[in-house]
Formats: C-alpha cells, structure tokens, sequence
C-alpha cells in the first residue's frame, strides 16, 4: 500500500501530536471519494466539526494547488494552502494535503500537516487514509486528551466521506 508524503518538519513521531485514520471500503472509487473531500461546500454535510470554510484564492470551494482557505475545526480559526494535490488517474493514488495554521503566540500557535490518500484496491476496494502532524502547546494538549478528540473527529470525517461519496 502506498503512504503519505512527509515535509520533514512534520514527520510523525517529530511533532506534538499525530493521528492517523484509516478506511477501507468496498462499493466506491478512489474518484467518487476525491469528489466528496475536493468540494469543500459538502465538508459541513457529513463532518460536524468543520465550519465556516471560505477561500481566499477563489470563488469556487474547490481544492487546488496553492488553494487558500480558512475553516473552524475543534473551536481554532484555521488558515491552510493546499500543498499536494494530485486528482486519481492511471491507477495511481490520489493525494491531497494541506499546511494549516491557527496565528497566536508561543501558548496558542498551532501548526499542523493533514494529508489524505484514496488508493484503488483489489476487488472494487478503496483505501482511504487520513494523517495530521501538529506542532504547538495546543497540539501537545489535544495528544494528552483521553479520549483522543483528534482520532475520533478525524473517524467521523472518513466514515461521513465515505457515506457522501456513496452518493454521488
């Protein structure tokens, strides 16, 4: 199976907090699940911890190379700029990942990687994999959180993915 591309300043293991969430379902294409999490207007329909999502770069709440984009997750005014972007095509694995950043001083300043990967499997299969890096005290108190708020929310967002793109 193939993995996700690391800057290496987020590296997992290096940062302050890291959570990886996977999915493999039968029924679905890598293109229709690329579909659902490339529309941003369609987030809100299927994750309830995403709010207020607005483009900088376009009018369009399409991902892109380079987008700029703000949206609320976990109560912080995220900033992010879509840094890989790779639609699925010739059998090979989409991958979309995303800079975010939450502005503040030394206690607030949130630094984080999330990229994401939708892989064609064997038998109408499709992997998706989901993986954040974090750096800053906000992230070290999200890692110390039990439950882990991060996996589940991230849970919720694979498995509403995967329900939206069943319909399109």
């Amino acid at each position: 199976m193939n993995h996700i591309i690391w800057p290496e300043t987020y590296l997992p293991g290096t940062t302050d907090n890291y959570v990886s969430n996977e999915l493999i379902i039968s029924g679905l294409s890598a293109a229709t699940v690329w579909a659902a999490l490339n529309d941003t207007s369609l987030w809100p329909s299927y994750y309830s911890n995403v709010s207020d999502i607005c483009f900088h770069n376009s009018p369009d709440p399409q991902l892109f190379l380079n987008a700029r984009f703000r949206f609320t997750t976990f109560s912080f005014p995220v900033e992010a700029e879509v840094t890989e972007y790779q639609p699925p095509m010739n059998n090979e694995p989409a991958r979309v990942a995303w800079h975010g950043w939450v502005e503040g001083t030394a206690e607030t300043r949130l630094d984080v990687h999330h990229a994401w990967l939708f892989e064609k499997l064997s038998g109408g299969r499709v992997r998706i994999l989901t993986q954040e890096t974090q750096i800053g005290k906000p992230a070290k108190m999200l890692a110390a959180t039990k439950p882990n708020p991060m996996l589940n929310a991230h849970q919720e967002w694979l498995e509403g993915l995967a329900q939206a793109a069943s319909r399109i």
